[in-house]
């Protein structure tokens, strides 16, 4: 049986310079099968057209979904009561990041709604006996991920018709935050985020996967030079900028300004 590795990117939220950075450090290894980003690209942050372009030129790469990039699809700003992760509508803060939505598919323009528009929800990879589904969010919604015990249904529903599958994993982005549980022959994994961190830890994080032969689950914190994101923001102003320097700064969520 052999063995793959997976390089895994995600929530980089157009922070190309953490994007770069990490990069790097994938392409210093010469043991990748594969690079995958798990979602949520564009929005947020002050470079989406920079990472548009990053993101094309990375054409043996799996690119999946995030619910930031079902908002700009579904154009959620002419919404007359958007719906953003059970955010309240009388919230002034929904309404701002709404904002940035649309600031940020006029960045991208018609080109990469298209681009959003080509990419999948998830992608399943069978190496050896074991099944790994890459997803943002989860394998049938983008905003919420798995609990074990979806998992574990998950795993019985394959198990049937799939009966030589003897391990499971699910790879998620989304939290912003390290996730790794297991039970019984399944794991539930995500590596926090690449370029907005919500755990006090202001590096960028990337991890890398490898399946088959053996397993090996390795989150890799990188530094960059965040007061580089910190200026561009302040250069270009999106809406919510305020709030997202303060993220930046100190990998949490930051409205208190």
């Amino acid at each position: 049986m052999n063995s793959k590795t997976y390089a895994l990117i995600t929530d980089i939220h157009s922070n190309s310079v953490a994007l770069k950075k990490g990069l790097e450090i994938i392409n210093s290894r010469d043991d990748i099968d594969k690079i995958i980003f798990l979602g949520d690209y564009f929005s947020l942050g002050p470079e989406p057209k920079e990472i548009l372009d990053i993101l094309k030129s990375k054409t043996e790469s799996i690119l999946i979904r995030g619910n930031h990039e079902r908002y700009l699809l579904e154009k959620i700003w002419n919404d007359d009561e958007p719906s953003l992760e059970g955010m309240p509508q009388d919230d002034p803060l929904l309404h701002e990041i709404v904002d940035n939505e649309k600031w940020t598919a006029e960045q991208i323009g018609d080109e990469g709604i298209e681009f959003c528009n080509a990419m999948t929800i998830s992608n399943r990879q069978i190496v050896g006996n074991t099944l790994v589904e890459f997803c943002h969010a989860w394998y049938e919604r983008d905003e919420i991920p798995p609990t074990m015990e979806e998992a574990l249904q998950w795993r019985d529903e394959i198990s049937k018709k799939n009966p030589e599958i003897e391990q499971f994993i699910i790879v998620h982005g989304h939290l912003h935050i390290p996730r790794e549980e297991s039970k019984e022959n399944i794991k539930i994994l995500c590596q926090g985020a690449t370029g907005l961190p919500f755990d006090e830890d202001p590096r960028g994080a990337l991890a890398f996967l490898t399946v088959g032969d053996s397993f090996q689950w390795n989150i890799i914190r990188f530094e960059y030079d965040s007061q580089s994101t910190i200026d561009m923001l302040e250069q270009r102003q999106p809406p919510f900028y305020k709030n997202l320097q303060n993220t930046v700064r100190y990998a949490a969520i930051r409205n208190d300004i």
